[in-house]
């Protein structure tokens, strides 16, 4: 008899794993990532830095510091190398940083109609090879939409940067390389330098057939990290992500997939809106300050500070029920750049250079995939979204029927990989941020360039 209760009260401990192991491992891979960078961030917005003074902080002059000083910047450089060092986001302000800006915006001043048309295309293109042209008789598929749509801006950025459609072989390797990058961000992976090198190359071997002149100042080899920094590896894995998120809240709620049906650009536009707010692209953004930073009633931010600005508490305050999905609180309350929502940053302080083309590129991606197919998800949606975003697609041209075994099927296998999943994060995550902390590419970096510094001094 007591084997049999201990038998059972094995089995219903297993069986409860997904739904309690997960949020206790998250808990304490925090606390190990927080041990070992130290604690040199200020939460903004926190007990220092109210959710008031978070847009005066954030554009503050003083708050443009980028890489320099910080530990945080290791970490991030680490992720993001090959390359971080010519890293648009992580160079700091300066000539160099105002050439490649410029060197940006030249790729991504497409036309609308140009823009839109060239999204169509990429998504048809890959919904065609990845899915199926959606036709009657084809059946249901199950996808991860975050694996689904990077080969489709993958080839959107390759055209963008080369004025040709994409072959395969390059967008072989931009998606190896762009989900290498992102499965190590979510600290589901380890890095796989050789995939990331292997585009390094190929880019090399291609900078004289882009579209527009890459950054003066740079040699050879940092133009080929430019192009995989800038375009190949944030524009593919950001886009990527911020269109899983937008699928995965059309399957939830019907009623905003038919809106991306209706052709009201407004109304989609409300969709859009919620979904970057409710699932910000970034978690924090740090920044270390230049200078003092006067918060008034005799609070001062240092010079050296590394502030951390939080996306997803930023676009919880002032909302009612913040949590919940409502695209109307666009529509009949103050406009968007008016309340606590800054999907693409502060234009003051290093704004997202995609700010224009994204939302316009997103919209037709999504009514490309909605016209094509109906979408369903039972698998949990949070802003990490670690399970790259479990679909299932149903083609429009098929015969209605009911999907509650898929559905179920899907929600049952999410739970139970996020319980490996989650000791997979801890583990990796762990890992690499002491890897980090071991090679301090940032820190090594300015010291060296602080080395070969011109003595100014005078002397001989």
């Amino acid at each position: 008899m007591l084997t049999v209760l201990v038998v059972l009260a094995v089995l219903a401990v297993l069986v409860s794993l997904p739904w309690w192991l997960p949020g206790r491992v998250v808990a304490l891979r925090g606390r190990v990532f927080a041990r070992i960078n130290g604690d040199e961030g200020v939460p903004v917005p926190g007990d220092l830095v109210g959710v008031g003074l978070f847009r005066d902080v954030y554009s503050h002059p003083a708050a443009g510091g980028r890489s320099r000083g910080a530990v945080l910047s290791d970490l991030f450089w680490y992720w993001l190398s090959p390359g971080a060092h010519v890293h648009q986001e992580h160079l700091e302000a300066g000539e160099r940083y105002d050439e490649v800006a410029r060197a940006t915006r030249r790729f991504l001043a497409v036309p609308r109609g140009e823009a839109e048309e060239l999204t169509r295309r990429c998504v048809a293109r890959v919904l065609d090879e990845e899915v199926g042209a959606g036709g009657v008789g084809e059946r249901a598929r199950l996808v991860r939409l975050r694996d689904l749509m990077m080969p489709v801006w993958a080839e959107f950025y390759y055209e963008i940067v080369f004025g040709e459609p994409c072959p395969r072989p390059a967008r072989d390797l931009i998606v190896g390389n762009a989900d290498d990058v992102v499965t190590a961000l979510k600290c589901c992976g380890l890095r796989h330098m050789a995939r990331r090198e292997r585009l390094t190359r190929y880019l090399r071997g291609r900078l004289d057939d882009v579209r527009h002149p890459l950054p003066d100042g740079l040699s050879p080899e940092e133009q080929a990290y430019y192009l995989q920094g800038t375009f190949f590896n944030t524009a593919v894995v950001q886009m990527s992500e911020a269109m899983a998120h937008l699928l995965m809240v059309l399957a939830r709620h019907p009623d905003a997939a038919a809106t991306a049906l209706t052709g009201d650009d407004r109304a989609f536009d409300r969709v859009l809106q919620e979904t970057l707010r409710l699932y910000p692209l970034f978690g924090v953004a740090h920044r270390i300050t230049t200078g003092d930073i006067d918060l008034g009633g005799g609070t001062t931010l240092p010079e050296g500070s590394v502030l951390c600005f939080g996306y997803p508490e930023f676009h919880r305050a002032g909302f009612a029920e913040p949590d919940r999905f409502c695209p109307e609180r666009f529509r009949d309350g103050p406009a968007a750049r008016e309340v606590n929502h800054i999907p693409f940053g502060m234009p003051a302080n290093r704004p997202c250079p995609a700010w224009r083309l994204a939302p316009l590129t997103m919209r037709a991606a999504a009514r490309e995939t909605v016209r094509r197919y109906a979408l369903a998800t039972a698998a949990a949606h949070t802003r990490s979204l670690p399970n790259r975003g479990p679909c299932l697609l149903v083609p429009r041209a098929a015969r209605a029927r009911t999907r509650r075994a898929a559905l179920l099927f899907i929600r049952s296998r999410d739970r139970v990989e996020d319980v490996w999943r989650s000791l997979v994060q801890l583990v990796l995550g762990t890992y690499m941020v002491w890897d980090a902390r071991r090679q301090r590419l940032c820190e090594r970096h300015f010291a060296q360039e602080a080395g070969h510094a011109p003595d100014r001094s005078g002397s001989r």
